[in-house]
């Protein structure tokens, strides 16, 4: 027996967004992004399963998701509205350093994607809608985030390259 996608109808787009939207809810991203991927595949600029297929995405993140990453990335780039380019694009990075955090990965990088979230979210805010604070909440969350990881305020312990023969630590 072969297999193959089958089209949903136009008419069932709205309905189908709607049970994606529950399936994140239930913590089944995989299911969401199904759903996304079907309303996509008939509507490939419609918005909103743009947005819930990024968010879906990003429900996904572990420690290494750098596909994950690049295609949630990549959909939010598609929506139209230059506000929601930016603010998504600062959750995607803020969602993969919390994962990254999550995994105790190196503080490095992990520093590098809240500020990659940071700047996207500065950006979302000097554009974003009257009356809309998200952007600032999430720069709050991410500044908090920074400040309780023990190791975001330390530069790195010195390498064993660092010391001399006199075991006096040096800075190349």
């Amino acid at each position: 027996m072969e297999y193959a996608i089958k089209q949903i109808r136009a008419s069932g787009i709205e309905a189908a967004l709607q049970k994606a939207d529950k399936y994140r809810a239930l913590n089944q991203p995989a299911e969401a992004e199904s759903i996304c991927r079907d309303v996509l595949a008939i509507d490939p600029d419609h918005q909103l399963a743009l947005r819930t297929l990024g968010l879906a995405l990003t429900d996904r993140f572990e420690s290494f998701s750098g596909a994950l990453f690049g295609e949630a990335q990549g959909t939010f780039a598609r929506l139209r509205d230059p506000y929601e380019r930016a603010f998504y694009a600062g959750l995607v990075c803020e969602r993969q350093a919390r994962a990254q955090l999550a995994a105790r990965l190196p503080a490095a990088s992990i520093r590098a994607l809240f500020e990659q979230a940071l700047a996207h979210y500065a950006e979302a805010e000097a554009i974003r809608p009257p009356d809309n604070d998200d952007p600032i909440l999430r720069w709050n969350s991410c500044v908090r985030a920074l400040e309780a990881a023990p190791d975001f305020g330390r530069p790195e312990p010195p390498s064993a390259a660092d010391w001399d023969t006199d075991f006096v630590p040096h800075r190349r």
